[in-house]
């Protein structure tokens, strides 16, 4: 599978773990991601299970790890959202 696809799901998880602690008046838009390729992976489904790190007065910080349907370890990723404000 192509890397971008994976972190595009890393990415989606970790906002959709950070909107579980959004009030109605906020938004996130990412500002910094990094992902560590742990191991390829041609074919099966892919787990991404993301935590909030910190959500600060502007910052929010999450991780994810996907894995594949086998437990592997397939990607790391590490995300930071800015805070937007209405």
């Amino acid at each position: 599978m192509q890397g971008g696809l994976i972190v595009a799901l890393a990415d989606e998880a970790i906002a959709h773990a950070m909107m579980t602690q959004l009030s109605p008046e906020e938004g996130l838009t990412t500002v910094e991601l990094k992902s560590n390729f742990l191991a390829g992976v041609n074919n099966g489904e892919l787990i991404a299970d993301a935590t909030v790190f910190k959500k600060g007065q502007s910052l929010v910080i999450g991780d994810c790890l996907v894995t594949d349907d086998k437990g592997k370890n397939i990607c790391r990723v590490s995300a930071t959202f800015l805070l937007l404000k209405k």
